[in-house]
């Protein structure tokens, strides 16, 4: 018997929720869920078909299998192009194969630069030239493999050799920007130092080249990625002072995917632009450093003390500068092409094979990555394995499920978009739901998507068992809510029957599902007890994960059951189970955080006009810098929400009427849920994610065509919501918030029609 001890976390919670008087054993049956419950999308009849395979189901992911797949993917490193990349794809195909699935791999060229040389090195007043390299460590087996490992590096960094005044721009958001401008210091013709975090790696330059930098450092700080959070490895999982975090910083937010192919698959026989007219490098050179490496660059600041938000956990007086460091920076890329290798298996549907439900992860990695993304991954395997078995039992979904293995998500999302650009219309046809995974560890279900299967996910979640607490993921992922949320949002936590999913922006596979084709999309994964400093680096390996990570797979199972028991309800559901009045809420909330933020902007521009009145933007600090400070602005003018308030109306009255027709149907003994004229209802479902999209996509971004989510253009992975109106309101260019409200009000008119039609042909099918 394994000895079992609760965290401390855990424990508070489990607390928690016996003072609020609640059973702490699990219900009988299907994992923690009662197997005579109903389920959202079936007949009563099919509903205990189901919650019997799903049982099965459940009870065949293995830990022992996850750790054997992760030994073998994991054991050299695996990036875009290389042989063990290859390697690996073959062998998952190979499983694949085995467990029964018709599996084949597609193949896509793409631009993939990697590092020929790399230099930084601080010139005056003193001379230190940075080691840029991880070293071995003794304990782990796999640290020394220098030979086949990326050098750490930026792809999509143009080449550049500039030498330049430091200046230290804390993250590199705008926000730091508008500090240095309070503060009189330009970066114009200077080489910026920021530190990972708050934003993703890619804003960091183009922030900086659009302020006139000539170059960027990027480093990672112990204070959120160090000593200060904890142990370095190997004796702790945090980065060690050597540590570098690898990555891309291609511009994804104006469109992902390879660089030259914009909008269609990078086939051998595709039509790319010159390398001049990529659009997605970066304006400077870029590089990342280890807190190794940056301390004697940021030492050799002068200049005003940083302001205390800006300060990090090393050993110093962190100035802003510039100078008198002065340092040399120099980028120079191969700018190959190289072929990535997706691998896509298939379990054909019994009733609805044009209907098909999509799961994906990624296998390659930036070194050995058994955390990004090996971690999750293996979970996927064991889901195909596992419903393998159950084909050998004689399960046969109702609709068509596609299982992919990605490449090159790590590069800029290459192996997903360029497949889905490639097989757009048919997956405009045929694809229902796409569910990603990318890492995983131990804690809380971590899930985001569609608010239109909010509801499904929720049931979902009540059906798996948390394998620390024993309760299930929903109520453990209820119980810290509740533990860290503000007064308004513990109230709602626990009085509103569905938890929230987090929008998604992008940064995983999922992007091209959602953004650019208008698939209803889910990522999900568990975190939150697993923290460490390994992300992108050399120590990101078997060793640090059976370590540290999930040691013996307990969540990596449970990761399985989670997205395998979301296949499982969506493929074989008599009705897909999308869900409106939640989605519907949502938007509310979204229509309420603009007219938060106009106010916002508009005591903004007070304040700013008084400091400027009262002197607060100070002249240069060096005298022979040419600097102007801002200029008075206007307040925000007068914003028509009246077309997006008018719509919003609508959507909550078409959702509420399409709830009323399926709890008649549901209602009914389920007899509605199981006629043949369901058929029709599905499809009108399906399309319901396709309307919130518009071919002409966002202002400035025609790839990102979804009006409800994307990733914002100065945040990178981090989303807008309704974008078009946020990032026109955030940028001040009130004529085209004005104007995006008026379209987004279209765009939820149009869903409104189609849930009218689905109520209208649910109506019908169960006369």
């Amino acid at each position: 018997m394994r000895r079992f001890i609760l965290s401390v976390g855990a424990c508070l919670m489990v607390i928690v929720w016996m003072a609020q008087g609640a059973d702490l054993m699990p219900a009988a049956g299907g994992g923690t869920g009662d197997s005579s419950a109903p389920v959202d999308g079936f007949s009563p009849d099919s509903a205990r078909v189901e919650r019997d395979w799903e049982g099965k189901f459940r009870a065949l992911p293995s830990p022992a299998n996850m750790r054997i797949y992760m030994q073998r993917i994991s054991a050299r490193p695996h990036h875009v192009g290389t042989e063990y990349d290859r390697l690996n794809a073959e062998w998952i195909l190979s499983q694949f194969r085995e467990w029964g699935w018709d599996a084949h791999i597609e193949d896509f060229d793409v631009l993939f630069p990697t590092p020929k040389e790399r230099a930084v090195e601080l010139v005056s007043p003193t001379h230190f030239k940075a080691t840029l390299e991880e070293p071995t460590v003794k304990d782990d087996p796999t640290s020394d493999q220098h030979a086949e490992q990326l050098p750490s590096y930026n792809a999509y960094s143009i080449d550049g050799d500039v030498t330049a005044s430091l200046v230290y721009v804390n993250y590199g958001i705008p926000e730091d920007y508008e500090q240095l401008d309070r503060l009189g210091i330009s970066v114009k013709g200077a080489i910026v130092i920021a530190r990972y975090g708050m934003s993703w790696r890619g804003i960091k330059p183009k922030v900086a080249a659009e302020r006139g930098a000539v170059g960027c450092i990027i480093y990672s700080d112990p204070h959120e990625d160090g000593y200060f959070r904890g142990d370095v490895f190997p004796t702790g999982p945090w980065r060690p002072m050597e540590g570098v975090q690898r990555g891309s910083v291609m511009d994804m937010v104006l469109y992902p995917g390879d660089p030259l192919t914009p909008g269609v698959g990078a086939t051998q026989d595709a039509k790319r632009l010159p390398l001049a007219e990529a659009k997605t490098l970066t304006k400077i050179p870029v590089l990342p450093i280890s807190y190794g490496d940056a301390q004697p660059l940021l030492a050799a600041l002068r200049g005003p003390v940083a302001p205390e938000g800006w300060r990090g956990s090393l050993a110093l007086t962190y100035h802003i500068g510039p100078g008198p460091a002065q340092v040399h920076l120099k980028v120079k890329s191969n700018w190959d092409t190289k072929t990535l290798h997706d691998v896509i298996a298939k379990i054909p549907g019994a009733d609805s094979p044009e209907q098909w439900i999509l799961r994906g992860n990624h296998e390659d990695a930036w070194v050995n990555g058994a955390e990004d993304p090996v971690s999750a991954l293996v979970d996927e395997m064991e889901e195909a394995r596992s419903m393998g078995e159950l084909l050998k039992q004689g399960w046969k979904p109702r609709r068509t499920i596609v299982y992919c293995v990605w490449d090159g998500e790590e590069e800029g999302l290459l192996g997903s978009t360029e497949w889905g650009e490639e097989h757009a219309d048919e997956l405009r046809r045929h694809a229902a739901v796409y569910i990603n995974t990318d890492a995983n560890g131990r804690g809380y279900l971590s899930a985001g998507g569609s608010h239109t299967l909010e509801k499904f996910m929720n049931g979902v979640e009540r059906d798996i068992e948390d394998p620390e607490t024993k309760l299930s993921v929903w109520k453990r992922s209820q119980l810290r809510l509740i533990a860290n949320a503000t007064p308004e949002e513990r109230q709602e936590a626990r009085t509103r029957p569905d938890m929230r999913l987090s929008a998604l922006g992008s940064g995983s596979d999922y992007t091209v599902f959602v953004d650019h084709l208008g698939v209803a999309s889910l990522n999900l994964g568990f975190e939150g007890e697993d923290g460490g400093g390994i992300y992108h680096s050399i120590y990101d390996d078997f060793y640090w994960y059976t370590h540290f990570g999930d040691p013996d797979f307990s969540y990596g199972r449970a990761l399985a059951q989670t997205a395998g028991t979301a296949v499982l309800r969506l493929a074989d559901a008599d009705l897909l189970p999308f869900e409106f009045t939640d989605f519907a809420d949502t938007i509310h909330t979204y229509d309420e955080q603009l007219k938060k933020l106009l106010k916002d902007k508009q005591e903004t521009a007070r304040e700013r006009n008084i400091e400027l009145d009262e002197g607060v933007f100070t002249a240069a600090v060096d005298p022979k810098e040419t600097h102007v400070p801002p200029e008075r602005e206007d307040p925000p003018p007068y914003l028509n929400f009246a077309p997006l308030d008018n719509a919003l109306d609508a959507l909550t009255r078409s959702a509420t009427q399409y709830q009323k027709a399926l709890a008649k149907a549901e209602g009914n003994g389920g007899v509605g849920l199981a006629r043949a004229s369901l058929q029709q209802v599905n499809q009108t479902l399906i399309e319901s994610e396709r309307r919130l999209t518009r071919p002409e996509g966002l202002p400035g971004r025609p790839w990102f065509q979804h009006q409800i989510y994307a990733p914002g253009f100065y945040t990178g992975y981090d989303v807008k919501t309704l974008p078009a109106v946020r990032e026109a309101m955030e940028q001040k260019k009130w004529k085209e918030a004005d104007a995006a409200l008026v379209e987004v009000g279209k765009v939820l008119d149009a869903e409104s029609a189609l849930i009218l039609r689905a109520y209208q042909e649910l109506e019908n099918a169960t006369k």
